[in-house]
């Protein structure tokens, strides 16, 4: 996907270009500067940047990678974060600015970015964090790369405290613990097993439901709906039914795929291929991209192949966003990451 947060040491990212976050003489620091330096090839590093000289704050500068996997490293200078000044979010904001543009003028096709300023410089992480997924998502609405935000400890990666703590509400009043399941004598098997939308589950919600033996009614009748319906629909596939959705939302294709961050060659294997079945997490981002509400959102996933279900806190996150009309698909992936789930898109 073209961009993504991920957690790794950022010297191992095998991407066309890494990020340092340097001081503005790019001297050998601490942290993840250090560990650069030291990873790349100390000496060789430390001469190039003596002969740049300077770089300053909010600017970037590009050197060879030497010993790294990546074969260029920008240097960009963060701001040290002082909560009198006022410009310390336009300082950051151009640090990922001119980094992506520097990439861009090399033509490079990936890079990775590690939290700028959110360590020593003092900078407060779910700040740094917001300005970072702006800068990013801007400079994607216009251009093709991928990009990485690269965290090697998460505990330095926050989300507003606001924001995760409504969503782990809404987890914590919403998910069903299996072994609350079982009480209700849902069968091993059937828990796992990925249910249908047409399942007895979400076709009868106020149903206590016991093993299929004890309710053989139920389950022939849900077994008779879904073949009726898959009778009607077998014409209608995920893609078909994908590009009726985008031309009912009056979008083009590049709206979406680009606010689904999901890259054009994807999303033209999609619109070419009729019977292409995508993940779930693609089809998801398409319903988020698509600002879809949660019939509508659960019918283009069912598509694919996939349902939702309170057993799986992804699914539950998903819902919390969908329902509360709230489709910025960078926010949502952050509050993925939070919770350890898989981040949507490609």
């Amino acid at each position: 996907m073209p961009y993504q947060i991920i957690r790794q040491d950022i010297t191992r990212m095998d991407t066309d270009a890494i990020v340092n976050a340097a001081n503005t003489a790019l001297a050998p620091g601490g942290g993840v500067c250090g560990a650069i330096f030291d990873a790349a090839g100390y000496d060789a590093l430390d001469a190039e940047c003596r002969a740049i000289g300077h770089c300053d704050t909010g600017k970037a500068v590009i050197t060879n990678g030497y010993a790294l996997p990546a074969r260029y490293i920008i240097h960009t200078p963060g701001p040290v974060y002082q909560p009198q000044r006022d410009d310390n979010a336009e300082l950051l904001y151009s640090c990922y600015k001119s980094s992506l543009e520097l990439a861009k003028k090399h033509k490079l096709k990936s890079i990775s970015f590690p939290l700028i300023s959110a360590g020593i410089y003092g900078y407060p992480p779910a700040d740094a964090l917001k300005v970072a997924t702006q800068a990013i998502s801007d400079f994607l609405e216009d251009n093709d790369m991928d990009i990485y935000l690269v965290v090697y400890d998460k505990r330095a990666f926050k989300v507003s405290s606001e924001l995760f703590d409504d969503v782990k509400e809404y987890i914590d009043a919403n998910l069903v613990i299996e072994q609350d399941l079982r009480q209700r004598g849902i069968s091993e098997k059937f828990l796992h097993t990925e249910l249908r939308s047409d399942s007895p589950a979400q076709m009868f919600p106020q149903a206590e439901f016991a093993p299929a033996a004890a309710q053989p009614g139920l389950f022939r009748m849900a077994q008779k709906k879904d073949l009726d319906k898959m009778l009607l629909e077998m014409d209608s596939s995920f893609s078909e039914y994908l590009l009726y959705l985008i031309d009912k939302s009056g979008k083009t294709d590049a709206e979406v795929y680009k606010k689904a961050n999901i890259d054009r060659k994807l999303f033209s294997k999609i619109r070419s291929n009729p019977a292409y079945k995508p993940s779930k997490i693609t089809a998801v981002a398409f319903a988020i991209a698509l600002e879809l509400d949660w019939q509508t959102a659960r019918e283009l996933v069912s598509r694919a192949g996939f349902s939702f279900s309170h057993s799986s806190k992804f699914d539950i996150i998903i819902e919390y966003f969908i329902c509360n009309s709230s489709y910025d698909i960078f926010e949502i992936n952050e509050v993925l990451f939070a919770f350890d789930q898989p981040l949507i898109g490609a």
